[in-house]
């Protein structure tokens, strides 16, 4: 889970975010995020957004690229 705050907004911090959410995905992990305002204001939606997304299993941890290619070395 991810608080964004302003700096994620901007080109460059879309594509960074864009990158390692797809590094953190290919371990089988699942990235959610939430502006700062939506915390700060809407602190409950956010709670059962959390909850909604714990409700569902995640897939098995795998072992992501990058092990892949220090297995490979």
């Amino acid at each position: 889970m991810e608080i964004d705050g302003d700096t994620h907004f901007t080109n460059d911090g879309i594509a960074y975010d864009l990158t390692r959410t797809a590094i953190l995905e290919s371990y089988g992990l699942k990235v959610i995020r939430f502006t700062n305002h939506d915390v700060i204001h809407s602190f409950e939606g956010v709670c059962q957004a959390i909850e909604k997304a714990l409700e569902i299993p995640p897939p098995p941890l795998i072992r992501g690229p990058q092990y892949r290619l220090l297995e490979n070395s």
